[in-house]
């Protein structure tokens, strides 16, 4: 494992995403984190609070070295990845489409977005780490695609409920201008819309989707060997209580931080196992 991965598991330690991919295999194990590391450093970019256009430069980098990867000629830190594109046949365009989507949050805050741009925000930037998961996992591709596409908008959609008062301070805002208009909130204000009285019934319009989301993904790995989906079947019910959370509290101010207990993980990862 390079040393940027084991960083990035570092960092990732104690989240439902490390304790899925801590249980695989050594190989698939070591190339998941060779792509959470991948994420993270894009992800970092998008989120620094700095100019926009050296951080535009900086995911452009990412872009040719993804291509020089894909050439033959990897940056030397790429070892790692390298392997893991080799191993498990892992495609470009969805490296790409990961970069492509932390582009969207660099180019301008996204703010009430309307239903379009969130689903294909909500591909680049989950989706697409799950096409490149299911391929570590050894998933058929069919399944293994429509797995990615609904365990990967569930996710996307429960992190942004459970985040909205840290991305709005990052003036970002990510709930569908669609649902927003249909409670009545036309402003596209993060703090104005978080503190709406309204919001709530927005929220629930997501909680539905994400909900609907989550239940083709567990029809999806019901039909598969268990051993296959074990990590993502974790993710996913790690994040279902996530979101029961979130209802259970609502979302109107004041709103805690919604976590999920580690004793209550590693019950998720022990039952999984055994």
């Amino acid at each position: 494992m390079t040393e940027q991965s084991t960083q990035a598991a570092q960092r990732a330690s104690g989240s439902s995403f490390y304790s899925g991919m801590r249980i695989l295999p050594r190989p698939q194990r070591e190339a998941m984190f060779e792509i959470y590391a991948f994420c993270r450093a894009v992800d970092d970019i998008a989120d620094d609070p700095g100019p926009r256009e050296p951080r535009r430069g900086q995911l452009q980098r990412w872009r040719d070295d993804i291509d020089a990867l894909y050439r033959g000629a990897p940056p030397p830190q790429f070892a790692g990845l390298a392997q893991a594109v080799r191993q498990f046949d892992l495609q470009r365009e969805d490296f790409l489409a990961v970069i492509d989507g932390m582009e969207m949050d660099v180019v301008a805050a996204i703010r009430a977005p309307d239903a379009a741009t969130l689903a294909l925000y909500c591909d680049r930037v989950a989706c697409a780490v799950g096409r490149l998961s299911v391929r570590v996992f050894g998933m058929e591709r069919a399944s293994g695609l429509a797995l990615a596409d609904h365990l990967g908008r569930a996710l996307q959609l429960t992190n942004i409920l459970r985040d909205l008062d840290e991305d709005a301070a990052m003036g970002r805002l990510y709930l569908p201008r669609e649902a927003l208009r249909d409670c009545g909130i036309i402003s596209t204000d993060p703090a104005a819309v978080l503190a709406n009285p309204m919001l709530g019934e927005a929220c629930n319009a997501i909680v539905e989707q994400a909900r609907g989301h989550f239940g083709e993904a567990q029809a999806i790995m019901a039909q598969q060997p268990r051993g296959v989906v074990r990590a993502p079947a974790i993710m996913g019910e790690a994040y279902g209580l996530i979101l029961d959370r979130l209802i259970a509290r609502g979302f109107v101010p004041l709103r805690p931080p919604v976590r999920l207990p580690r004793a209550r993980l590693l019950f998720i990862v022990l039952r999984h196992l055994f």
